[in-house]
């Protein structure tokens, strides 16, 4: 005969159990109930804040006009702040980690439906379908809401949710061109997104920049990431070649002169070649140095 746990098996620990079963099953009803059950028998527990938060939210969803779409820019905002200081904290306080993850798919893919309509607007970027598509974890969905945003990848919001985007739907290798885009057109949006990509050799090169690239120790230093990723890995030149090159952007006409210093060292054109790394060293000495110190120890 097994031998009841007196932690395992005691009556608040099921009670706070089924109102979690209900929750996770996504069931309004069976979750209150449960929930006023463990309210009635033990009023002073801790979970009982959080757990309501998360009971009320399943029960909003089914409220009449919860799927409607948003008035305005105002209402998504206020919507959205609900979900994030006080659905979210919630879902952490009583869900494991990727089951709270997947819990929360749904309520931001409602939020994203509701918002279909709205347009972008550069002065509230984050109110739009496309990052909450994203935070849903629909990236087919986040892609198309992106790609309705007029020139998307001149804007450093929508760029910097279609890189995430497409990171995620094919690996670091699909992102590189966009990743380059973002880095020269905003370096915060950058910098910001890489934890959030969470990728080992990204976080490896991000680290090594931070260590050797010659600049001021500042974020915009990141608009020069992918030229130094040209000095550094040589291999990526055919991937970020595929980048849009922006000319009001010195951290990207420094990649498109280091493509081009490449190829022109393959060629043998030594007299263009000079031209072409004087350029380079009025863009950026430090980048210059940098390049010119990986040609030393190769021609030693």
């Amino acid at each position: 005969m097994k031998q009841l746990d007196i932690f395992a098996d005691s009556r608040d620990v099921m009670l706070r159990n089924d109102v979690l079963e209900q929750l996770q099953k996504r069931d309004a009803v069976s979750a209150r109930t449960a929930l006023e059950r463990l309210a009635a028998g033990y009023p002073d527990d801790g979970a009982l804040p959080a757990m309501s938060v998360l009971v009320c939210e399943l029960e909003r969803g089914l409220e009449r006009g919860s799927t409607s779409p948003f008035a305005d820019h105002a209402a998504l905002a206020i919507a959205r702040r609900h979900l994030e200081d006080e659905v979210v904290p919630a879902a952490r306080r009583v869900l494991p980690a990727q089951t709270g993850h997947a819990w929360l798919a749904p309520c931001w893919r409602a939020l994203a439906d509701r918002a279909a309509t709205l347009a972008f607007l550069r002065a509230d970027a984050d109110s739009h379908s496309a990052p909450l598509w994203l935070l849903a974890g629909d990236w087919a969905a986040a892609s198309d809401a992106i790609g309705s945003i007029e020139s998307w990848w001149r804007i450093p919001a929508p760029l910097a949710w279609m890189t995430e985007s497409r990171y995620r739907t094919g690996g670091l290798e699909a992102a590189w061109p966009l990743l380059a885009e973002l880095a020269w057109l905003a370096p915060p949006r950058f910098a910001a997104l890489l934890p959030m990509l969470s990728d080992a050799s990204l976080d490896a090169l991000r680290r090594r920049f931070d260590a050797e690239f010659p600049g001021a120790g500042e974020t915009d230093d990141y608009a020069w990431f992918p030229a130094w990723l040209l000095v550094v890995k040589p291999a990526l030149a055919g991937r970020l070649g595929e980048a849009r090159v922006q000319r009001d952007q010195a951290g990207s006409r420094a990649m498109a002169l280091l493509g081009k210093i490449l190829r022109r060292e393959h060629e043998g054109e030594q007299r263009e070649l000079v031209n072409l790394r004087q350029e380079l060293s009025r863009l950026h000495a430090g980048l210059f140095d940098t390049y010119m110190a990986t040609r030393k120890v190769q021609h030693r």
